[in-house]
């Protein structure tokens, strides 16, 4: 068990947050929901290994861009069946693979192989896939390769 667990704040959409979220990722579970009456107080999901809390605590704090959520996907498919899902529903998608979900909570979906082209040892090479990647917004690899071999 993680040390640091995110602790998500919702308005009132706590126990949609936490089913949403669970059926997006496939290595996911809903661990336990604590309601007072009918209605969810908090929760606690996984998500690919990692531990998540929910809380419905009223709309004084909303989420903004200052912190999002990374995932690291293995491939293109991944990329794009995960933006698909997050940015459904009232979600919306930003730049350089970063979207927001209907709930206004940010996430980079970023492909491994962003990282991997971007820190290849020719500074040209790195410069240019950081420049194709500034001009996405879902991040395409395919379009990050041919700029990394300069097409």
């Amino acid at each position: 068990m993680s040390k640091i667990t995110p602790f998500l704040w919702f308005n009132d959409q706590a126990e949609e947050a936490i089913n949403f979220y669970t059926s997006i990722f496939k290595n996911s579970k809903i661990i336990n929901m604590n309601r007072h009456g009918d209605k969810v107080f908090s929760g606690v999901f996984e998500l690919e290994g990692q531990l998540f809390h929910a809380l419905n605590g009223g709309p004084m704090y909303k989420f903004n861009p200052a912190i999002s959520l990374f995932v690291n996907c293995d491939n293109q498919s991944e990329v794009d069946l995960l933006w698909e899902q997050l940015i459904a529903d009232g979600g919306a998608p930003g730049r350089c693979g970063w979207c927001t979900d209907k709930f206004g909570l940010s996430w980079q979906i970023i492909p491994k192989a962003l990282g991997q082209l971007m820190g290849d040892k020719d500074p040209n090479k790195a410069q240019r896939v950081m420049q194709a990647m500034m001009g996405m917004n879902k991040i395409d690899v395919a379009g990050l390769e041919k700029a990394y071999s300069g097409e």
